[in-house]
C-alpha cells in the first residue's frame, strides 16, 4: 500500500485548518487542504439527488454528478476553475445542504506535495498541522481513501458510503 496524506477529521478544527501550511506555490492563500475538505463535505452532506437540480442550475457547468458505477458514485464534484461562487446551486438544492463555505471560489487542488516527496521531504501540511500525517493508512483504523494521495480518518461508524474504505472491496 502506498503512503498517503492522512487527515484526521475527528481532530481537525477551524484553527488548525488555518495553521496548516500548503506548498501550492501559485496561490499561497488557496490551500490544497480546502479541496480535500470540500470533497469530505460533499461526501458527508450531499443527499445525492437522482435529478441533481444543483447541477442543472449551475450557469458555468461547474458541478457534475459522479456516475453511480464508480466508488464514489452519485456524489457531486466541483470544477473550481469554472465555479464563480454565484450560489445558484445553493438555491437549487432541495435539501439546503450546499452551504456558502462549500462553494467559495478556490483555484488550488491538493497534489499530495509530489514535488516535496521527490526531494525526500514530507508534505508541508503534515509538518504544520497536528491532525495531518503522512504514511500508510491502516485498514482497521476507520480510514477512507479520497484518491491516490489522500485518506481521511473518520469517527468510528460514520457513514461514508459510497466512498470505499481502505482495504475493502479490492
Amino acid at each position: 500500500m502506498d503512503s498517503k496524506i492522512i487527515l484526521d477529521l475527528t481532530a481537525t478544527s477551524a484553527d488548525e485548518q488555518l495553521a496548516a501550511s500548503c506548498s501550492y506555490r501559485h496561490h499561497p492563500d488557496n490551500k490544497g487542504i480546502e479541496s480535500v475538505l470540500e470533497q469530505v463535505r460533499f461526501a458527508l452532506i450531499c443527499r445525492r439527488c437522482e435529478a441533481a437540480p444543483c447541477v442543472k442550475a449551475c450557469p458555468r457547468k461547474a458541478l457534475e454528478k459522479v456516475p453511480q458505477d464508480l466508488a464514489n458514485g452519485g456524489m457531486l464534484k466541483r470544477a473550481s476553475m469554472l465555479c464563480t461562487g454565484c450560489g445558484t446551486c445553493q438555491m437549487a438544492c432541495p435539501f439546503g445542504t450546499i452551504l456558502p463555505q462549500m462553494v467559495r471560489f478556490l483555484t488550488s487542488t491538493c497534489d499530495g506535495c509530489a514535488g516535496r516527496l521527490a526531494l525526500g521531504q514530507l508534505p508541508l501540511c503534515a509538518t504544520t498541522a497536528r491532525s495531518i500525517a503522512y504514511g500508510q493508512p491502516q485498514p482497521d483504523k476507520d480510514i477512507v481513501e479520497l484518491g491516490p494521495t489522500i485518506a481521511v480518518k473518520v469517527a468510528g461508524g460514520a457513514r461514508w458510503e459510497p466512498l470505499v474504505r481502505t482495504g475493502a472491496g479490492r
